[in-house]
């Protein structure tokens, strides 16, 4: 839904404003409402099991937004995005109650590239969005590292820039998280920006990506950093858990490839190191329905913990805008890893060394 505002700004202004020139402007309000019924075996050392509507994610997370953009001349354009993800089993707020905890920033862009300030996606975001074939698919690769499906940080200042084929980008923030609802990526409890230490909970990204009609290929680096009282381990500015992702995609006919890694350096755990290797295919079986499939392993250095987590997704489209799909998850924990299959919703991990089942149907709309 567009709305036009060009002379309606003057005629609301104060008769001692001058309106000489009126810049095109437009607004789009958008959104996706994604739910369904998910069932998760095998949870807590008694092996129950839960049958629930999910709140957070199916295929994606659920969310409205509203962006807009002025041409200000010259191939000069403001933008700003306003994004709020909702649950919407009880039409609650996500992202520790934040009212745009998804988006919510303002800039400037042109030939050169976008720079923008607010809360936004760090780079670590952009490096996996295509090469994570599943992305935040309730059974993916949020439940294995929370952090992919939700790298963003408030009070950042972003930079964005393509140039032909090439893609660089890089963030800053001066304070990645104000919100106390941790411990979790939704909120932990680190809003920085404190004039007696200056590192705490300053958060930094860096992007190259490279991508033609047929493949692309990313690489990013994410480091974020604890401030006393913040949750993850991370309670000084001292400590860092950094992230570096080489990536690529590769597109056909009617098939998409993806394959990545993910280091994490985490001085907030016991078990600092880890990788994350993934793969998956995407298959247009017919126009309308779809397969998707992708497998993720995780491991821990010098110590017995890892994971392996198999994902598969049918989604049958009735239009462009609103689709059915069935999804399930298969997790095997070893050592002391108790990782749920399922991020779609909180509380639902098996016992240390435990494997678990998920499954869910559900109804996904755009807007």
């Amino acid at each position: 839904m567009k709305f036009r505002k060009l002379a309606l700004a003057c005629a609301a202004a104060t008769p001692a404003l001058a309106c000489a020139q009126v810049s095109p402007s437009s607004v789009t309000l958008y959104g996706v409402v994604d739910t369904g019924i998910e069932y998760v075996n095998h949870i807590g050392t008694a092996s129950n099991s839960v049958v629930r509507m999910n709140t957070l994610s199916g295929t994606v997370p659920s969310r409205w937004g509203l962006r807009g953009t002025e041409d200000l001349g010259g191939g000069v354009k403001a933008n700003f995005a306003l994004e709020s993800g909702f649950a919407p089993d009880s039409g609650a707020m996500n992202q520790g109650g934040r009212l745009f905890g998804r988006q919510a920033w303002v800039g400037l862009s042109g030939n050169w590239g976008q720079v923008s300030l607010g809360r936004q996606y760090t780079m670590l975001f952009w490096a996996m969005l295509d090469s994570d074939i599943l992305g935040p698919n309730t059974f993916g690769s949020g439940s294995i590292d929370s952090y992919i499906p939700n790298a963003r940080a408030d009070n950042a200042v972003v930079y964005k820039g393509k140039f032909g084929d090439l893609t660089l980008g890089a963030t800053y923030s001066f304070g990645r998280d104000v919100a106390n609802a941790g411990p979790s990526p939704a909120g932990t409890n680190c809003p920085g920006e404190n004039p007696a230490d200056h590192a705490a909970c300053r958060e930094w990204s860096a992007l190259v990506q490279y991508e033609t009609k047929q493949f692309g290929m990313a690489a990013a680096y994410d480091s974020i950093r604890g401030a006393p009282g913040a949750f993850a381990g991370l309670n000084t500015s001292g400590k860092s858990d950094d992230r570096l992702s080489v990536s690529a995609y590769a597109l056909f006919d009617r098939t998409k490839l993806g394959a990545g890694w993910l280091r994490r350096d985490n001085e907030g755990s016991t078990t600092r190191l880890s990788d994350l290797w993934y793969a998956g295919a995407a298959w247009d079986i017919v126009p309308a329905f779809n397969l998707a499939g992708q497998v993720y392993f995780q491991r821990f250095h010098g110590s017995d913990n890892k994971a392996i987590l198999y994902a598969l997704r049918g989604t049958y489209s009735f239009s462009k805008r609103t689709s059915v799909y069935a999804t399930a998850g298969y997790i095997n924990n070893d050592g002391l890893l108790a990782l749920s299959v399922s991020n779609g919703s909180a509380g639902a991990n098996p016992a240390p060394g435990g494997t678990q089942l998920g499954a869910m149907a559900g109804v996904r709309h755009v807007f």
